[in-house]
């Protein structure tokens, strides 16, 4: 892709401000977006050209002005309300899927029934890319228990939402609080807690190389790309809760004073796993121990399985599709929050309307619909009012655009070949987050991605 034809900037007149080194209470979701003491107002802004804000691909952005209130008034208040027995149904009609699929090979597709060894082959992996799927959609339903959004019973929600995260080896109360506190600060650098992009600096230091030395590399290999992305997709979801990789680390702000010293990355203490992790705070470890109790229950019954049936087959009946329902968390999650247009947030200009604002609808076709229940096609409408059941979203998407107008951002009707291929857009484009070269007053605080492969708007001089 060749470079988008924007003049070469002036020199970057003001060092990138570290995020780690703030922090910032977060407002009122009905708090109006609040400006910084050096901005007099947006359309400050927007009359002085030399502040003008470009995306990555040179498109004007403009700092969203509306609020949570109109935002929820836009919606038809059907859309609010919540049924367990909608929900159980889809629950029951994914686990019914499950089983039949698993019977349907266990008891036909054998040697028996089908002598060729390698279109058995082919078929059971054909299974573990079904099972894969619908494991995913137990997964994005437990989620929404997480948020109370699959019924009115909070017992209800979290009961189901640890019996159906523990299936699938997730640590539902552990995750669930990281999670919320996500959406609490979504766009934050310093608070937000998933797929935080670096600032050019810690790019510069994860790649081994200085900031000047940064802006004389050449192009970054596509097979550098491809490898990176292969390790994400791989091992990104086990990372993440075992190291928080992706998420801030900013754990010497923790109000109780368990982050001291402590930074992400293997045997620090900072995981989803650990009742004394910062990401959690005192009242919170009989959760995260009830959280460790269900992995560890799942763990008996897998190590029976595999002591009884044998552990290639375990491997091939629940470890693939275990794989490909990670896969599928981190690929809808990165694409969610990671996107040429989007900006992030310094604290001191961070609000919640903006954050949720900074995430965009991309299209999965039949599966994102009907077996990802829509979490890809209607992620803007969930972080804004997160209790919203799926079965609703659609409608309440719809609403609230009026609100948002050009701020709204979707890749709607691209289907599941353009998913996959933001997947490789992102990962080319998105590699750190900077801001305008010549920023000035609020709009110093707003940082957009850049990348040294030549796509869209070039990085700032040094």
């Amino acid at each position: 892709m060749s470079s988008t034809a924007i003049p070469k900037r002036v020199a970057l007149h003001r060092n990138v401000t570290d995020a780690s080194a703030a922090s910032s209470v977060s407002p009122s979701p009905f708090d109006t977006p609040r400006h910084s003491p050096s901005s007099s107002s947006l359309s400050s802004i927007e009359q002085d050209a030399s502040s003008k804000m470009l995306d990555t691909n040179g498109k004007e952005f403009k700092i969203p002005d509306f609020t949570i209130k109109q935002i929820r008034d836009s919606i038809p208040a059907h859309c609010f309300e919540r049924s367990a027995i909608t929900g159980l149904y889809y629950l029951f009609w994914d686990f019914a899927v499950l089983a039949a699929v698993f019977t349907l090979y266990y008891n036909y597709v054998t040697p028996e029934y089908i002598p060729s060894y390698p279109v058995r082959f082919a078929l059971w992996g054909l299974y573990t890319i079904v099972q894969g799927l619908y494991g995913t959609g137990i997964w994005v339903l437990a989620h929404e228990c997480g948020h109370q959004a699959f019924s009115t019973s909070k017992v209800v929600n979290d009961t189901i939402g640890w019996v159906c995260h523990s299936f699938l080896l997730v640590p539902y109360f552990s995750w669930k609080i990281s999670h919320g506190k996500h959406h609490k600060a979504t766009g934050n650098l310093a608070r937000d807690m998933v797929f935080v992009p670096k600032i050019r600096s810690e790019y510069a230091t994860r790649i081994g190389k200085t900031i000047k030395e940064l802006s004389e590399l050449a192009e970054e290999a596509p097979i550098v790309t491809a490898s990176n992305l292969l390790l994400q997709q791989l091992f990104g979801w086990l990372m993440y809760l075992s190291t928080n990789v992706t998420g801030h680390n900013n754990h010497e702000d923790q109000r109780e004073g368990r982050g001291k010293g402590k930074v992400n990355g293997y045997f620090t203490g900072v995981d989803h796993f650990t009742p004394s992790s910062p990401l959690y705070e005192a009242k919170d470890a009989k959760l995260i121990a009830l959280s460790d109790l269900g992995l560890f229950l799942m763990g008996c019954v897998l190590y029976y399985v595999g002591s009884n049936y044998g552990w290639v087959n375990l491997a091939v009946w629940y470890g693939l599709p275990y794989v490909w329902v990670n896969h599928w968390l981190v690929a809808i999650t990165y694409l969610q929050h990671t996107d040429p247009s989007l900006p992030h947030y310094q604290p001191e200009v961070w609000n919640f309307a903006r954050g949720a604002a900074a995430t965009i609808d991309r299209d999965f076709g039949f599966v994102g619909r009907n077996i990802f229940h829509g979490i890809i096609e209607t992620h803007v409408l969930h972080h804004y009012i997160s209790t919203i059941p799926f079965y609703h979203a659609d409608e309440a998407s719809e609403a609230i655009q009026k609100v948002m107008g050009d701020h709204y951002r979707t890749e709607a009707k691209t289907g599941w070949t353009g998913f996959l291929k933001a997947l490789w857009t992102s990962a080319r484009t998105c590699q750190w987050v900077e801001p305008m070269a010549d920023a000035k007053g609020e709009s110093q605080g707003v940082l957009f991605f850049r990348n040294i492969n030549g796509i869209g708007l070039p990085p700032a001089k040094l």
